[in-house]
């Protein structure tokens, strides 16, 4: 392995004069070069690792990394080690073939930007403290915004996740409605506040139960409204609404890709009493489609909405927004003063609209993603990944498989017969190493999983990834019993 030295036997090297440069430059071209070579087959390699082989894999790495910290070793061996590393463990979830969780996969823009962020090494929590990510910050919020069809006026803030932004919702929305009792959350916190209700989607994901939790608003109260046979909340069994209430709605189911139906739901509310946050991880982005947003009518009448920048538009981890109507209900929750803290100035201080004091410019990549790809550009990556779902679904329909669910984002359900069946279905295909998709249960049966996330996933990927799961139908012998 390479010391710390200004030896170098990486080709990245070729153009510097390496005795001129510093450690910390030398070991970014060597790291850049390492990448490079990463890249160049993440489009052939192997996928993820087979499934017999992860025990012995995750002992190797193990052992591997866990090196001696009486004995430090070079950065340029450390570079080296995670190399390999890399090789053996990552999963590929960037190269076209990984249908799996909605990862999303990296636009190259958003993956170079990242890198010369990571140089910036800015800490954005206020504006004299990063004048470029602050302003790149405020610049990609509003773009943001445009693009999902969000009202104008509405504040964005980039957080960690959509886990996050879920919580930052939530948060600001009970302040709202115990405000509106007369109780001051901020101030005087949850013990002895009166009642918030929560009505919510049987379908709702876990992470809003868990940003339920964090609230201190509990699950156990929470009211769960029915779903159709698609993962829709039923307008007709909504409850009663009765005194300030928050409704938890999806965009996006994570099994089927559909979506409440906002309008009919809106219709029904009081909005002097209630907020209404939408958890749009995946699904909000169908707003940013002429040709899906019928699939979202009525998603910009909510309140609040979270989305992850790393799904659909291809951000690298980890990058997840939150949106409110009315930014003043965020900064409320969220503000935090100190005496060493200023406190005027013409761009927002980060630290006051989300949980995070700290934090990286995770704006920087979704400004080169927006800046290079406009909206055409945007709308055109979530078309092909809906477009290709929908060829998934079709073909393997046409080889008898069964499709659960009508396709209408990126999202394909699939059944190959019994239980048994579909699980050992998904599990040849994950031993091929050719593509991933993961196993799901809906409504008590178990289904494949298909999630089309990366925009580089190509019409060949889609049908060779075809063709590897109808050879593995093929294996198990096309039972047809349940």
């Amino acid at each position: 392995m390479a010391s710390d030295s200004t030896e170098s036997n990486d080709p990245m090297a070729d153009d510097f004069d390496l005795p001129s440069l510093s450690l910390k430059q030398q070991l970014l071209l060597e790291a850049a070069g390492k990448a490079v070579s990463y890249i160049g087959d993440e489009r052939t390699g192997p996928v993820a690792p087979r499934p017999a082989t992860a025990s012995e894999l995750v002992n190797d790495l193990r052992s591997r990394l866990t090196t001696s910290l009486d004995k430090p070793m070079s950065p340029s061996d450390a570079l080296e080690l995670l190399h390999w590393a890399g090789l053996q463990g990552a999963v590929r979830s960037t190269g076209g073939r990984y249908f799996g969780f909605v990862n999303g996969g990296v636009k190259p823009a958003a993956l170079a930007s990242s890198i010369l962020a990571g140089a910036w090494d800015q800490n954005v929590a206020l504006p004299v403290m990063s004048p470029v990510g602050s302003v790149v910050d405020e610049v990609a919020a509003s773009w943001m915004v445009e693009l999902l069809g969000l009202p104008a006026s509405a504040t964005a803030s980039f957080c960690a996740g959509a886990s996050i932004a879920n919580v930052t919702a939530i948060v600001a929305a009970r302040d709202y409605l115990l405000e509106l009792q007369g109780w001051d959350c901020p101030t005087d916190g949850l013990i002895g506040a009166p009642k918030v209700s929560v009505i919510a989607s049987a379908e709702i994901h876990v992470s809003v139960l868990k940003a339920l939790r964090l609230a201190g608003l509990g699950t156990s109260s929470v009211v769960m409204v029915p779903t159709d046979r698609y993962g829709r909340l039923d307008p007709d069994q909504m409850p009663a609404i009765d005194g300030p209430t928050l409704l938890l709605l999806q965009a996006g189911n994570v099994n089927t890709g559909h979506s409440d139906p906002f309008d009919r739901i809106i219709d029904q509310l009081n909005p002097d009493d209630t907020w209404v946050h939408v958890d749009g991880a995946f699904g909000l982005w169908a707003n940013a489609s002429a040709d899906r947003r019928r699939f979202v009518a009525g998603v910009e009448r909510a309140d609040s909405w979270a989305t992850d920048a790393h799904k659909w538009l291809n951000a690298p981890y980890d990058c997840g927004l939150v949106v409110c109507a009315d930014g003043t209900r965020l900064r409320r929750s969220m503000q935090m003063d100190a005496s060493y803290v200023p406190s005027d100035g013409e761009l927002r201080p980060l630290m006051n609209l989300g949980i995070q004091m700290s934090q990286g410019a995770r704006a920087v990549p979704v400004w080169a993603i927006l800046a290079t790809e406009g909206k055409s550009g945007i709308e055109a990556m979530i078309d092909r990944c809906c477009d290709a779902a929908s060829r998934f679904a079709s073909r393997l329909q046409d080889a008898g498989v069964t499709v659960v669910a009508p396709v209408v984002l990126n999202q394909v359900l699939v059944s190959f017969g019994s239980d048994a069946q579909t699980d050992e279905v998904v599990a040849k295909v994950q031993s091929s190493q050719k593509c991933w998709m993961g196993a799901t249960t809906w409504q008590g049966k178990r289904a494949m999983r298909i999630s089309i996330s990366d925009t580089s996933t190509t019409d060949d990927d889609v049908d060779d990834a075809v063709e590897t799961v109808l050879s593995a139908w093929s294996e198990v012998g096309h039972r047809r019993d349940v």
